[in-house]
């Protein structure tokens, strides 16, 4: 990934530097001190992300995002702030920002934004150019019916920032397996019936079957952690953002993503421990998707 920096205060652009740097994330291809000075510089390097801080003298981050844009520029755009303004927020959003990072600078969180910013920049990438694939072969009626299960499931894990983590498989094979189920159930089976169901291999040894729905677990439930710190992130900056007041409260366990908003508030180093309700959010989800499939 190549990223440009756009803030006023050098410290902050060497931190973010760093950070990009030590955590092996990609490049910085440049930075600029204001956006006047960084409208150009960008429009000529095209890089991936453009990290910006939302309130620099002459042209603040809105106004140079709506430039760049103008120009054309397509690249994605994570907004530095340390600023709770929930107009000017709603306005960065409106403008395309894909995540906030709050300021005073906090490592895990950028490393955790920035993260997510690569694995959906990488897959959007990815489902292009499998939609083009499918275009060329004239993809029948009947087939993307099939594949809408997915999609539907895709779409909502984008909204939380979980697209590309370890677990998103894991969640969107269980949700296909109900989804194709003859009978649709209301509720859930057990977690353990569930996992089992659909890590169920040919001759697969019980104590195989067991290690391997272990193994799944744990990935939907670092998965759905990432989705809490995720949302977390966006309403302790933007109590009014839209995926936060939508998934933060049919998901998860409010009190839970409200703790976790405070520890990230407050500028803490490590975030507060999380109780995870795996069969919520898969219920909730089977939910969603059942609805949304069939109107």
């Amino acid at each position: 990934m190549r990223y440009f920096i756009v803030d006023d205060d050098p410290a902050s652009r060497t931190m973010l530097k760093n950070i990009i740097m030590e955590g092996d994330l990609g490049v910085v291809v440049g930075e600029a001190e204001s956006g006047i000075n960084g409208v150009s510089s960008i429009l000529t390097m095209h890089p991936d992300v453009v990290l910006i801080d939302l309130l620099m003298p002459e042209l603040d981050g809105i106004e140079t995002i709506e430039r760049l844009k103008m120009e054309g520029f397509k690249g994605q755009f994570i907004m530095i702030s340390q600023i709770v303004n929930k107009e000017m927020v709603g306005e960065a959003y409106e403008k395309g920002v894909e995540f906030f990072i709050h300021k005073p600078i906090n490592r895990v969180e950028v490393l955790s934004i920035l993260k997510k910013t690569t694995e959906q920049f990488r897959l959007k990438g990815s489902l292009l150019a499998i939609q083009e694939s499918l275009a060329n072969i004239g993809l029948t009626k009947t087939i993307r019916r099939q594949s809408s299960v997915k999609e539907i499931v895709l779409a909502i894990l984008n909204d939380m920032g979980i697209i590309g983590e370890v677990g998103s498989d894991d969640i969107v094979t269980i949700i296909e397996f109900l989804m194709n189920q003859d009978k649709r159930v209301a509720q859930l089976p057990s977690l353990k019936e569930l996992y089992e169901a659909v890590t169920m291999k040919g001759e697969s040894s019980e104590s195989d079957l067991k290690r391997e729905s272990k193994a799944m677990e744990q990935r939907i439930r670092r998965t759905i952690l990432t989705a809490v710190n995720n949302l977390a992130s966006l309403g302790a900056i933007d109590y009014t953002n839209h995926e936060f007041e939508y998934y933060a409260p049919r998901y998860f366990d409010f009190q839970e993503i409200r703790n976790q908003m405070i520890s990230i508030q407050e500028g803490r180093s490590e975030l507060v421990k999380v109780k995870i309700n795996i069969k919520k959010f898969l219920q909730v989800l089977y939910l969603e998707t059942m609805e949304k499939y069939t109107h």
